[in-house]
């Protein structure tokens, strides 16, 4: 174990040192940035709000759902982990995630080189985000305020991730995985969705407008690796493992969805009837799928739980997302039933027959979720359908496939290299002992509750 660490310590300083230079050899700074005498206030204050949502989303939202998911002895470990990713992910978006995720360098729409899948360098370490800068996705709020918008995304998405591996992986290899799995999954998957003409997945057509693809599948693919390379916790599934606090986790829900608002409305990167649409399609996608898996859950087991109440809900969220902006209040209605069901049966029934241990169903809930939303995203963005978009239903739907299989293999096999490799070097899983002890204790010598 002791010449694990040293050649884990040996990568880390020649990690840092490449990322150091990478930037300073790489593209030359790009001249796409305008002048913000366009900037709109309205604009500005509506999307500074959603800064605050979505980031609320994440701490304390996601922090609570987890945290009250698992068991007592695990809790500080999930909240740890959920408020040591936003730091991490917060340094190294300005250091180059931006920077590969919405530079614009070489872009030229139709012409696939490396720009069309993964950007530069040039707003590396921020350069170019000045008092005056906007980007050209989004021209009427400050360059700045689009920055930290998109940032709070990047964020939460390997956030989603940790419901997989809950309980069971190392803090430090946690560290690794999640560093790593955000530049070299998640930037370039936002980069090919979200990067403008010129952009792989833009340019075929592939619609997201809040994060199906980039944020919900992504991580639900990555989640689904994680709990298969990592193994099922010790005990499962034969060991009752309930959650140590539903009150926590019925909070943490309502926190993320309140914040699921500034998550889909403000994706129109404006106050404008657009964003208008998206939140009303969130809310009533939202209710449905609560309702769905209510309903269903009563039907097959006798009881409605709150738990499953919530988790419907949540899945309702997500599976609309990438839909948002584009559909109609029917549509939305429509996908919120369909996650209700789907996304119920892939948390039990799937997840049992397949013997994977997805802790807190992440992968049955964002990875489900976002890939049939994504999907209906090419039927109810239709005008034909009552959506906003002029295409037709086929040509749409083969643009999401395209999609999301592109994410799907990327993200999966990426996910598992980074793994690999961190399983070879200082490790994944904690031993059994530590796992029996609790993370809390094994991993940050401190218990969430003094009993």
């Amino acid at each position: 174990m002791g010449g694990n660490v040293a050649r884990g310590n040996r990568w880390m300083r020649r990690g840092v040192a490449a990322l150091a230079a990478w930037p300073l050899a790489a593209w030359p700074l790009a001249a796409w940035a305008q002048e913000a005498s366009g900037v709109d206030s309205g604009d500005t204050a509506w999307m500074l709000t959603s800064v605050a949502l979505v980031l609320f989303m994440t701490i304390p939202g996601l922090a609570l759902f987890y945290g009250g998911l698992v068991r007592a002895k695990n809790v500080l470990s999930v909240l740890m982990q959920c408020f040591v990713i936003t730091c991490l992910v917060t340094v190294l978006w300005a250091v180059i995630g931006y920077s590969m995720s919405f530079s614009r360098d070489g872009m030229a729409q139709g012409e696939w080189g490396l720009a069309a899948f993964v950007g530069g360098a040039s707003r590396a370490f921020l350069r170019g985000v000045t008092w005056g800068s906007v980007h050209p996705n989004a021209g009427s709020i400050p360059e700045a305020v689009y920055a930290c918008f998109q940032l709070t995304f990047a964020i939460i998405t390997p956030g989603l991730i940790i419901g997989a591996f809950a309980e069971r992986m190392r803090f430090s290899a946690m560290l690794w995985f999640m560093g790593a799995w955000s530049l070299l999954v998640y930037a370039p998957v936002a980069h090919m969705v979200w990067g403008g003409p010129g952009a792989f997945l833009a340019d075929l057509g592939t619609l997201d407008y809040a994060g199906g693809i980039v944020v919900h599948l992504s991580a639900g693919i990555a989640a689904l690796v994680s709990a298969v390379m990592l193994g099922k916790r010790q005990g499962y599934p034969d060991t009752p493992m309930p959650p140590h606090s539903l009150t926590l986790a019925v909070v943490g829900a309502g926190m993320l969805w309140v914040g699921w608002f500034g998550f889909n409305a403000g994706s129109a990167c404006g106050a404008n009837d657009r964003a208008g649409m998206a939140m009303l399609a969130t809310q009533l996608a939202a209710s449905m799928a609560a309702l769905t898996w209510m309903f269903v859950e009563w039907k097959r087991y006798g009881k409605p739980s709150v738990l499953g109440f919530v988790t419907g809900a949540v899945a309702g969220l997500a599976t609309v997302t990438p839909a948002s902006g584009y559909i109609g209040p029917m549509g939305a209605l429509a996908i919120g039933f369909v996650a209700g069901v789907v996304c119920f049966y892939a948390a039990t029934s799937m997840k049992r027959a397949l013997g994977y241990d997805d802790s807190l169903d992440a992968f049955g809930v964002h990875g489900v979720g976002g890939t049939i939303g994504a999907l209906l995203t090419g039927v109810f963005a239709a005008k034909s359908m009552g959506g906003h978009e002029d295409v037709s239903i086929a040509g749409q739907f083969m643009a999401q496939c395209i999609g999301v299989g592109v994410t799907l293999v990327w993200s999966g096999v990426v996910s598992y290299l980074i793994l690999k490799a961190i399983d070879l070097t200082i490790g994944l899983r904690v031993s059994a002992q530590e796992e029996v002890e609790g993370l809390d204790l094994t991993q940050h010598n401190e218990a969430g509750y003094n009993l």
